[in-house]
């Protein structure tokens, strides 16, 4: 008795490994579009945290910052992470003794945000804080 077999494939199977494979070539391919927005978003965040960072030592070492304010920029250049990028610091007395007069060290707080407009999406902000001696000023 003699059998007759084919080799090959029949139809049935090649178009459903064909649909397995465009199924997983998908799948592939929404991961890989999926990390790469997520790097750049990450990229943004890091722009942002130096751009804090370096604003904040600006302030923190700047004498002319006011007691109690506040005060806001932009920041300008292609360090900067979206379309739209700036600043806003917010100066307050943190701790002071009671009946602190002029020239008392009292403890400040610089409260900083610092926002940018992505080219797609909406607007993002990160904020930090810092505290720094400073000394009450003389009322004029």
């Amino acid at each position: 008795m003699t059998r007759n077999t084919r080799a090959g494939f029949s139809l049935l199977e090649v178009l459903v490994a064909t649909l397995i494979m465009g199924i997983a070539v998908t799948t592939l391919l929404v991961g890989l579009s999926q990390s790469v927005r997520n790097a750049g978003r990450l990229a943004e965040h890091d722009r942002a945290a130096m751009l804090a960072r370096n604003k904040m030592n600006e302030l923190l070492l700047d004498p002319q910052l006011p007691l109690a304010g506040s005060i806001q920029g932009n920041f300008e250049g292609p360090s900067a992470p979206g379309e739209t990028t700036g600043w806003r610091a917010v100066t307050r007395p943190f701790e002071a003794p009671p009946n602190a007069g002029p020239g008392t060290t009292i403890l400040q707080e610089v409260a900083l945000e610092v926002w940018w407009k992505p080219e797609y999406g909406d607007r993002r902000t990160l904020r930090v804080e810092a505290y720094r001696p400073t000394l009450i000023p003389a009322q004029p």
